[in-house]
């Protein structure tokens, strides 16, 4: 069903502040946080599908590529901004996936590309705080229609114990403009774990561990 190209809306909760500029030591002096910040994540994104599509062509079935869900299927084409990327990590074994009127339980991390003074990309939001696994780490309940477009799409694809690495070009996440958080332009990186999911009408399950991570009950 085509819901219509939504305005961008928001993520899960942005646990810590960014700061856009870092200090150069015993200086008033300030370097930039993400320098070229524009073209490194256009050429990037377009390095990261190219990659995915080799891989694909290659049989690679870890790696695919998924249309931001809300344009019209009778669309043939689109820009590969308005895609996503996906690297399977972990393959569940639940059946079916969210629809975009479901509620989803998750475990994720949200990263950006490396910039000035965070080498691996700074950690805007994660429910897997250093010293937690999988089977230690929380959850975030969140109604599929109130996140970004990149992050819906991805949920909606997933079944049940997936583990995905799932990269958002900034069209489907914060735009050119950004936040306070996350600069405009930004590749958001994702890992994504789907914990479980409710249908509309429905409450998410009490959360309880079984087989090593979390599902709703025997029937999904």
């Amino acid at each position: 069903m085509h819901h219509g190209r939504r305005s961008l809306k928001w993520l899960p909760l942005l646990l810590f502040p960014i700061l856009l500029l870092a200090s150069c030591s015993e200086s008033d002096d300030t370097v930039e946080e993400y320098p070229d910040w524009q073209n490194k994540n256009t050429a990037y994104w377009t390095s990261t599908v190219s990659k995915a599509q080799a891989a694909i062509a290659k049989g690679d079935t870890s790696w695919k590529i998924f249309r931001n869900y809300s344009i019209e299927d009778t669309l043939s084409s689109a820009p590969i901004t308005d895609y996503i990327v996906v690297n399977v990590l972990e393959s569940g074994t639940g059946s079916g996936s969210p629809l975009y009127t479901d509620s989803v339980r998750v475990r994720y991390e949200g990263r950006l590309l490396p910039s000035t003074s965070y080498s691996n990309g700074y950690v805007f939001d994660t429910t897997w705080p250093d010293g937690t696994t999988d089977a230690t780490a929380g959850v975030a309940d969140f109604q599929v229609r109130v996140l970004t477009d990149g992050f819906a799409t991805a949920v909606q694809h997933m079944h049940i114990g997936d583990k995905w690495l799932v990269y958002v070009p900034w069209t489907l996440a914060y735009g050119e403009s950004g936040n306070s958080s996350i600069p405009g332009y930004s590749v958001l990186r994702f890992t994504i774990q789907l914990v479980a999911y409710s249908h509309a009408g429905s409450s998410l399950p009490p959360f309880k561990a079984k087989r090593g991570w979390y599902e709703l009950g025997s029937s999904e």
